[in-house]
């Protein structure tokens, strides 16, 4: 398998079902997988949940156009990991710097919630995200289903490896998974997630990476 899914992916009915009727409902939105955003040759790769129907579902680009992306982007921003300027829009100009962002799950799920057969189902697209990145040596997983879906990836024990904010593990010997509570508007209002909590992830790899 090699890149994403079709713009017509057929694997999870539910998901296609619900495309369908937001293409319906909103035919000027995206309306199909979300494609990565970034270069293959970076080091890092940030793996978040799925699009949301506004978000990423509504502009194309992961994390444009929902809340999560206005803490995602400008901390990417400030460690070095992107350039130019982030306004919540895919013709923005910003520009990803040895970052890659995808999804475990391409297509917008109902209420934001994949369940685990299309969690599953999604996964070789993820399997062969991180194949493709021949010089990856670190990836970010946002929030626990993310987290899980790499190890799953990877084919390792989950138990093994169990997700919290700040958790760090070997996957490989040339490639760490950083974990970090996901930056939705929920986390960060209930205060699980910070500003400072979440600078905090993404600032230990890039001193990981010398960014």
């Amino acid at each position: 398998m090699t890149g994403g899914p079709a713009p017509d992916c057929d694997l999870c009915p539910r998901l296609v079902a619900f495309r369908n009727d937001n293409r319906s409902k909103f035919p000027d939105f995206h309306n199909a997988p979300v494609e990565s955003f970034g270069g293959n040759a970076a080091e890092l790769l940030i793996v978040g949940l799925a699009p949301g129907l506004r978000g990423a579902n509504r502009t194309g680009r992961p994390f444009t156009g929902d809340y999560a992306g206005d803490l995602l982007y400008p901390t990417l921003l400030e460690f070095g990991f992107a350039s130019g300027h982030f306004g919540a829009d895919p013709n923005d100009g910003l520009t990803l710097r040895n970052c890659r962002i995808t999804n475990a799950v391409r297509c917008v799920p109902p209420e934001n919630k994949p369940v685990g057969a299309e969690i599953k189902a999604c996964r070789a697209f993820l399997v062969d995200e991180i194949q493709n990145m021949s010089r990856i040596k670190a990836i970010m997983a946002l929030g626990s289903i993310a987290h899980q879906a790499v190890i799953a990836g990877f084919g390792i024990r989950q138990k093994l490896h169990p997700f919290g904010h700040a958790a760090r593990h070997d996957l490989t010997s040339q490639i760490t998974l950083f974990d970090s509570y996901h930056c939705s508007r929920y986390n960060v209002n209930t205060g699980r997630l910070t500003a400072d909590m979440f600078r905090d992830v993404v600032g230990a790899i890039a001193a990981e990476l010398s960014v």
